[in-house]
């Protein structure tokens, strides 16, 4: 993704320094919840090893703690990250057809919302398509994310309570650094999706659900797409 010479995996790890002074807090708060829900550290530890979604994994934690059916917590959580399914399609999209994809079953793990805007952005900015960068990209943020994790375990449940302000400034980074991603790609073609998007998804989420909001959003800003793709 960037230019010849400067599309290998150093050049991925330094692309991700955003992701990473964003994902590091956000993890931490994140341990700081599950111990304070009454989880253990291996079980805290292992939201953010294996599921590795900072929305769903917040939202794991309030329905095990709020004593969620378990079908309704598993179909709650995948309907929550079908939104991924795309980024992959999409990044090759952007790409182009004839990228090598051999070890795509690697770094495709590492596609998370902010992974996949500054990977597209880097696309949109001219630049050529690499795996060695998606390693880099997607491994400094996966690191930033478990570490941060670990340390908010490790601090325990109350290492926030006396920082309410702080806490609750840490739940808004996650959507802030997505948001500043996607606004540093944004064009006056793509308005119209996006709006689109935007008002089903708020549209939605307030006649019924918050999941419901984002898989409605993500259709109908896709479908909007394809329609002004074949106009």
């Amino acid at each position: 993704m960037m230019r010849q010479g400067e599309s290998g995996f150093a050049a991925g790890l330094m692309a991700a320094l955003p992701i990473v002074l964003g994902y590091f807090p956000i993890a931490f708060s994140f341990g700081v919840a599950g111990t304070r829900a009454g989880l253990g550290f291996a079980e805290v530890m292992a939201f953010s090893v294996i599921m590795y979604s900072g929305a769903a994994q917040f939202l794991a934690v309030a329905l095990v703690s709020g004593g969620a059916p378990l079908l309704v917590s598993v179909f709650t959580l995948v309907a929550m990250g079908l939104r991924h399914l795309a980024y992959g399609p999409a990044l090759m999209a952007a790409a182009g057809t004839r990228q090598q994809t051999r070890r795509a079953w690697v770094w495709a793990f590492g596609l998370t919302d902010e992974v996949f805007g500054t990977a597209l952005g880097a696309l949109s900015r001219g630049r050529r398509f690499s795996e060695p960068f998606m390693f880099g990209l997607g491994l400094a943020a996966y690191v930033a994310w478990v570490s941060g994790t670990a340390a908010g375990a490790a601090a325990g449940g109350g290492a926030l309570a006396a920082y309410p302000a702080v806490e609750a400034a840490l739940g808004f980074m996650l959507p802030a650094l997505f948001l500043a991603l996607l606004l540093s790609i944004l064009s006056r073609a793509q308005l119209p999706v996006i709006a689109v998007a935007a008002v089903v998804t708020v549209g939605v989420t307030l006649l019924h659900s918050a999941t419901s909001g984002i898989l409605s959003g993500m259709v109908a800003g896709a479908l909007a797409g394809l329609s002004r793709g074949r106009a």
